[in-house]
């Protein structure tokens, strides 16, 4: 697909799934980089959006309102040329069979989560098994409705908050990194890219995307699992020499798991360690999804290593203790 040849006349018909603060901001900057942007919602968000659009909330010429088509049946929306998955990795595989009247022949598919995604073993390139991940493709049901070799990944750096239905807030950073799963669709992720740039973000283009999910996943696959069973700001886990050591096992048993895929993040536990303490007292994702008591991404951003730890024949004893005990938690807590 030549996304460039669509613009002007025939816009590119972009779906955004996940009308929460990510989404929120994707759709935004789409619709100023040309795209004809719909967007997949229900309840209080959906009628936000069908009366007022999305309202960003910032400091910088990103703020204003902006329309966006708004329906909570993918038949209404139709086939795409592209579907941005911006939602709660955990719940992909609950929703993606309503997800088929969007995939098309030559429909691209965009994950903007956390974790790993679905397609990341495809193609990898290492002795490693492709078949589906039960932590994030439970039966293959992902795969079989999302083409893998259509895929583009966008890693985000940056924070955002849903002050209200289709309202947001920006936070700190605005970096995104686009790279396509497959060499065949590097232009498009490009194009796509590009886009994202013309609505506002600053954006760099990869051709190891995985490397950049990998990265991102690494530095928060411990704080986040520890900050919801704690309760505890990134600063005191790290301040405390037991949970800082814990932090860093967990992280160790990560990197043995990438250095047997090709994954090597250019950096030590203790090094990265170290940049997550530069941040200060934060409250990770996890620990605030916990305290609003909205689903946890567990198995997205810790479940996959051991798992992946069995494929491989890599001890997880760490990573292990630690995702049962937040299974626990979760579990008691009506998460």
């Amino acid at each position: 697909m030549n996304l460039d040849v669509q613009r002007g006349a025939n816009p590119i018909r972009t779906a955004v799934v996940g009308a929460g603060a990510i989404g929120g901001l994707l759709a935004a900057a789409l619709v100023r980089g040309g795209h004809h942007v719909s967007v997949l919602a229900r309840g209080d968000t959906l009628s936000a959006l069908e009366q007022n659009g999305f309202r960003i909330l910032a400091d910088d010429a990103s703020a204003g309102v902006v329309p966006v088509r708004a329906s909570a049946d993918a038949t209404a929306l139709g086939e795409q040329n592209i579907v941005v998955l911006a939602l709660k990795a955990q719940a992909l595989p609950g929703l993606v069979a309503s997800l088929r009247p969007m995939i098309g022949p030559d429909t691209l598919v965009v994950t903007a989560m956390n974790g790993l995604p679905w397609w990341f073993l495809q193609g990898l390139g290492t002795a490693v098994s492709a078949e589906p991940l039960e932590a994030i493709d439970p039966g293959g049901c992902v795969g079989a409705v999302l083409p893998a070799a259509r895929a583009i990944g966008c890693v985000v750096h940056l924070s955002a908050a849903n002050e209200a239905p289709g309202v947001v807030k920006r936070g700190r950073g605005n970096r995104l990194i686009v790279g396509a799963a497959t060499p065949a669709f590097t232009a498009a992720a490009h194009a796509f890219a590009a886009a994202l740039c013309a609505g506002g973000f600053d954006v760099e283009s990869t051709d190891d995307i995985r490397a950049e999910i990998w990265a991102k996943l690494w530095g928060n696959m411990n704080m986040n699992p520890l900050s919801a069973l704690t309760g505890s700001t990134a600063d005191r886990l790290l301040d405390d020499p037991l949970t800082h050591a814990l932090a860093l096992r967990m992280m160790e048993e990560a990197d043995a798991i990438g250095q047997r895929l090709g994954l090597s993040t250019g950096m030590s536990a203790s090094q990265r360690v170290a940049v997550t303490r530069q941040l200060g007292a934060f409250k990770t994702s996890m620990l605030q999804d916990m305290e609003a008591r909205r689903p946890l991404e567990i198995d997205p951003i810790l479940g996959v290593f051991p798992e992946l730890g069995r494929r491989l024949d890599v001890p997880t004893p760490f990573c292990d203790a630690v995702l049962g005990l937040l299974r626990q938690r979760a579990a008691n807590s009506g998460l």
